[in-house]
């Protein structure tokens, strides 16, 4: 049997480059062996002590995908919030457009559409910001988001923040891209694979 890796990612669902990344991981699964993990981050945990706002986001709109997102893992586990995710993002695939509706995206995930009530409320902070913690820490807090683990068989596990892509490779591109992120991530001290957006 070949090594049988494992790619934990932490998404901040509101995030066009972390749905990339999720995405070109879900295309990796399908051409080398080994399997995706989604956990939830969020932006606003991460920029919530910074004097600037980033995001843009006064209203603290971002929260809400966010503890959905914590909702739906804590109650249904990883893969259902991998289905939500893509749910969440069939829509701006097809029209350019941000993320799609909650409730809509829930219902495409085979989730209740009810879960989108908690984006409105605190109740599922704690497991947010635990999550979000968690993924953070594998950096040391110095991040953003994507954070992606990978573990092997006979290796420890190894963090990065990203990759962060233009474009999700399809097929054995995909999968050449995983091939070198394992191979950097071996590279003791070796925690980033980001840069600016290249157009196109």
């Amino acid at each position: 049997m070949p090594p049988v890796w494992t790619a934990d990612i932490w998404i901040d669902p509101s995030c066009p480059y972390t749905w990339t990344t999720s995405d070109w991981l879900t295309e990796v699964a399908q051409v080398r062996p080994g399997a995706v993990r989604w956990h939830a981050m969020s932006l606003s945990i991460l920029n919530e002590d910074r004097d600037d706002d980033p995001e843009g986001d006064p209203d603290g709109y971002l929260w809400i995908p966010a503890r959905i997102c914590a909702a739906v893992a804590e109650h249904h586990g990883h893969e259902a919030l991998g289905r939500f995710h893509a749910a969440l993002w069939a829509r701006a695939e097809s029209t350019d457009d941000w993320i799609g509706d909650l409730e809509a995206a829930l219902t495409r995930a085979g989730l209740p559409r009810a879960l989108a009530a908690v984006g409105h409320t605190d109740d599922y902070d704690d497991v947010l910001r635990a999550s979000h913690t968690e993924g953070v820490g594998l950096l040391g807090g110095q991040t953003g988001t994507p954070v992606v683990a990978i573990t092997g068989p006979g290796a420890p596990r190894r963090a990065v923040f990203g990759p962060v892509l233009s474009r999700v490779p399809r097929g054995e591109e995909a999968g050449r891209l995983w091939d070198g992120l394992v191979l950097v991530t071996g590279v003791p001290g070796f925690h980033s694979v980001t840069g600016p957006p290249l157009a196109g």
